[in-house]
């Protein structure tokens, strides 16, 4: 499966810059280089999906001032024996059978060559999988039209370093119907050149895990086995989103059947010392160096605790490269002038009695870094001081205690909450008075994010226990901005099927999801059915004593007013139903009697509501209900009753607890297993 000498070039291993968002600087590339040569990595894929010379101008050359910049860059690279690895994305317009487009990119790749670059790659990620009419009539697949313009131009290079191809289908998710079976993935094995690498993410995009299985199977496929661009650090697909974890879930296992792995990180440069820094200690680990098959050579524990370490050192350092040799010459040359002349009134301050003590910043510790790293941990897991959080919090608000029966269990463990939010408090403060400002300028919106939430949540329990802190004034009907997530992406969220079912923090169960429509004639026997069981669950097998107009309602007899007739669904099916009558005295003439010409007179308009126990969330159906009552109200109705039996105490306590539903005096008429509650409208 592999060419002669494959197998003896070396494990690449290192960056690749390749999200979508601002790229980074030349500087950030140097330094970057300089950490790579020092952890031992060797290889940067420049890829910045917003170079706009990369992808979507591709065909454009550098300017002089650009390839300056560039033949710096790459000098840097070898001068710290990381290869450069120079990436082009034509795949959003290029026309694979127009000679003139091969040769642009010809061009375009010779030019960089010229730059001193001599490891490139070709990348066809995200675009769309449709040829134009002019690559259909030449090619029989998106597949062949990819792997002919590739090999191409890799012999056009003839005597690349590493040529890298990253295909459309780069994960296990795309590939149709699946990996072994894929006729694009089989194309691209058999048909490019042995001696182009693949790139690909694992089983998804952000891939949770990947196996030794997994790889050795997408491996007979592409006949090659493939370099893994890692998105596990990628944070490009959400702005609230930042993750400080170590390398894991890739078993060490894997280095023997990898050519290597680059890691796609957050957009953030400064961010990214413990995803790099992580990822290099895997790469260094005994497997790597003895290729023994052997998981215990990592713990990414003891790699995260290692990069934490040498982080803080520079969390504590100027930000500013060259920073202590300016300052060394500016004490000499201020050395060599003549004193200056000050007056007593310049003097450092020093506090008098009673006056305010000087501001001391304390210092960042490793405790700080431990819990930045738990708060922004990993795609899929939270750290394990933000589960007990989120655990603790949702403890103490199921044992809401009552305002004179809070027990000592739940007092502590309000205490102990209270104590690691204001942990959290304490590393914001501390990571905003460190000396790197670069490093806290792109963290601040991060911890500034997650200080508020803490600071809501604390605000919450300190509510629950009642306590009249101040800080609880944000939870109000009309809280300052900063007192609730808002942004118009996030009222889209909540506002579609499926928002919170992907939270992290599984218990409670995920969120249910709950959809209030129109009925229709099709949901008749589902609203019988559910009538149906309700009665039986409250009343066994026996019949009912009465029949009221609300049986009629909801077993499909009467039918319900125009606009007056809403379910609710969940992702099972219809769960709940709220029909109406807007004169229910059309109903009254037959035995089916609510009560008197009283009742009627003042609350002409009848609705009946009824929900299974597993809607254990009230607000959907108190949601069906306002709609239906506000479109009885635009009928011209003044009031609206409801009947209930003895024996559903579920509809009682909700109705009660709706809050305008008051019950009604006894009325001779109404059967003794009833119960009317009526409210009115104008």
């Amino acid at each position: 499966m592999s060419t002669p000498g494959r197998d003896e070039r070396r494990f690449i291993s290192g960056v690749v810059e390749g999200f979508y968002g601002r790229p980074w600087t030349m500087e950030q590339r140097t330094e970057l280089f300089k950490r790579e040569h020092q952890w031992g990595l060797n290889t940067y894929l420049y890829a910045p999906k917003d170079d706009y010379k990369h992808r979507m101008y591709w065909r454009d050359l550098y300017s002089p001032e650009e390839a300056e910049q560039l033949v710096a860059l790459i000098s840097a690279a070898e001068n710290n024996q990381v290869e450069f690895v120079y990436a082009i994305s034509p795949g959003l317009d290029i026309t694979f059978s127009n000679p003139r487009e091969v040769a642009a990119l010809k061009r375009k790749l010779d030019q960089v060559k010229q730059f001193g670059c001599r490891s490139f790659s070709l990348l066809f990620d995200d675009i769309e999988a449709e040829m134009c009419p002019a690559d259909k009539k030449a090619f029989s697949s998106f597949a062949h039209a990819q792997v002919a313009i590739t090999n191409e131009v890799y012999q056009h290079l003839g005597d690349a370093k590493t040529f890298l191809f990253c295909p459309t289908d780069y994960c296990a998710a795309f590939c149709n119907p699946n990996v072994s079976q894929s006729s694009y993935l089989q194309t691209v094995g058999e048909k490019l050149l042995p001696g182009i690498d693949i790139l690909w993410t694992g089983p998804k995009v952000v891939s949770h895990k990947i196996s030794v299985e997994s790889i050795e199977e997408v491996t007979a496929v592409l006949k090659r086995a493939p370099v893994i661009w890692d998105n596990i650090h990628a944070n490009d697909y959400d702005p609230q989103r930042l993750f400080l974890g170590p390398y894991k879930d890739r078993p060490t296992e894997l280095l023997p059947k990898l050519r290597g792995v680059l890691t796609n990180p957050n957009c953030e440069f400064h961010l990214n010392f413990v995803a790099i820094h992580t990822l290099a200690t895997w790469c260094k680990s005994s497997a790597a160096e003895g290729r023994r098959d052997v998981e215990s050579g990592y713990s990414p524990q003891e790699a995260l605790t290692l990069a934490l370490s040498d982080w803080l050192q520079e969390f504590m350092s100027t930000d500013q490269p060259g920073g202590a040799c300016r300052l060394a010459r500016l004490k000499k040359d201020l050395s060599d002038e003549e004193p200056m002349q000050t007056d007593a009134s310049e003097s450092p301050h020093v506090p008098g009695p009673g006056e305010n003590p000087l501001y001391t910043a304390e210092p960042l510790t490793p405790e700080d870094l431990n819990l930045l790293s738990d708060l922004f941990y990993l795609p899929y897991e939270y750290g394990t001081t933000a589960r007990v959080m989120l655990e603790e919090l949702d403890w103490l608000k199921n044992h809401r205690p009552a305002a004179a029966a809070q027990t000592e269990e739940w007092c502590g463990r309000a205490t102990r909450f209270d104590g690691m939010c204001e942990a959290v408090v304490q590393m914001f403060n501390r990571l905003s008075n460190a000396p790197n400002r670069s490093v806290l300028y792109d963290l601040y919106n991060y911890i500034c994010d997650i200080k508020s939430g803490v600071g809501l949540a604390r605000a919450y329990v300190k509510t629950l226990g009642g306590q009249d802190q101040p800080s609880a004034q944000i939870l109000t009907d009309d809280p300052e901005p900063w007192g609730f997530r808002g942004g118009l992406s996030g009222e889209f969220q909540r506002m579609l099927p499926g928002h919170g079912n992907r939270d992290l923090f599984k218990h409670p169960p995920m969120t249910a999801v709950y959809c209030i429509r129109p009925y229709c004639t099709e949901d008749r026997a589902e609203v019988q059915k559910i009538f149906k069981e309700m009665q039986l669950e409250g009343e066994g097998q026996l019949p009912l004593q009465t029949k009221l107009i609300s049986d009629g309602l909801s077993l499909g007899e009467i039918p319900p007013s125009p606009q007056c007739a809403l379910v609710v669904e969940d992702d099972v099916g219809v769960c709940g139903y709220a029909l109406g009558l807007t004169d229910a005295k059309q109903a009254a003439g037959t035995d089916q009697r609510p009560g008197s010409d009283a009742l009627l007179r003042d609350f002409p308009s009848l609705v009946v509501v009824q929900a299974l126990p597993r809607v254990t969330d009230p607000a959907p159906v108190k949601r069906m209900v306002t709609q239906l009552l506000s479109s009885i109200r635009n009928s011209g109705s003044r009031g609206v009753f409801c009947e209930l039996r003895h024996h559903d105490r579920r509809m009682l306590d909700f109705y009660a607890k709706l809050g305008p539903f008051k019950a009604v005096p006894a009325d001779p008429s109404v059967p003794q297993d009833t119960i009317i509650m009526a409210t009115q409208l104008q």
